[in-house]
C-alpha cells in the first residue's frame, strides 16, 4: 500500500483519518442540531439562483402568490425576490421584509411612474390599490375600468 510508505507511517495516516471521522462527526451533528446553519437552509444568499429557489419553495407553501408572481410582469422579467423583499441573511441594500413598504420597494424602479400619479392625482392611491402585489400585468382591474371607459365615450 502506497499511502504507508515514506515518512508517513501507519499510525499517522489513521489519526489523520480519525481526524476527518471527528470533524465530519461535529459537522454532521452541529447542522442536525442547528438547521438554520445547513448549507440547504431555507433561504439562500446566491442571487443568481434566489428568484428560482424562493419560486420552488414558495410554489409548494404559497401557490398562489408565487404563481401570480410567475405570470407577473416581475416574473417574466425575471426581477427576482430580492429585488424587493430584500436578502433574507440581512445581506445586501434592501433590509428582508415579508411585506415590504411600497413607498420604498415601488420607488426605486418606479418613481417616474409614482410621482405621475401624484401630480394627476393629488393624493396619490397606494400601489397596491391599482395593482396587486405578485400580479403585476397590465390586465389589472384598473385598466379594464379605463380601457371600458375609452371605449365608451
Amino acid at each position: 500500500m502506497a499511502l504507508f510508505q515514506g515518512k508517513i507511517g501507519k499510525w499517522s495516516a489513521l489519526a489523520g483519518l480519525a481526524v476527518i471521522v471527528v470533524a465530519v462527526g461535529i459537522y454532521a451533528y452541529v447542522h442536525a442540531a442547528f438547521p438554520e446553519t445547513r448549507c440547504e437552509a431555507k433561504h439562500l444568499t446566491d442571487e443568481s439562483k434566489m428568484a428560482g429557489d424562493c419560486y420552488a419553495c414558495h410554489l409548494k407553501t404559497t401557490p398562489k402568490i408565487a404563481q401570480d408572481w410567475y405570470e407577473g410582469k416581475h416574473g417574466m422579467l425575471l426581477v427576482k425576490c430580492f429585488v424587493c423583499h430584500g436578502q433574507p441573511d440581512g445581506k445586501g441594500a434592501t433590509k428582508f421584509a415579508v411585506d415590504p413598504d411600497p413607498d420604498t420597494v415601488c420607488r426605486k424602479c418606479h418613481d417616474p411612474a409614482v410621482n405621475r400619479m401624484e401630480a394627476k392625482f393629488g393624493l396619490r392611491p397606494q400601489c397596491n390599490d391599482c395593482h396587486p402585489y405578485h400580479q403585476n400585468s397590465i390586465h389589472h382591474e384598473a385598466f379594464q375600468k379605463t380601457m371600458s371607459k375609452q371605449t365608451v365615450n
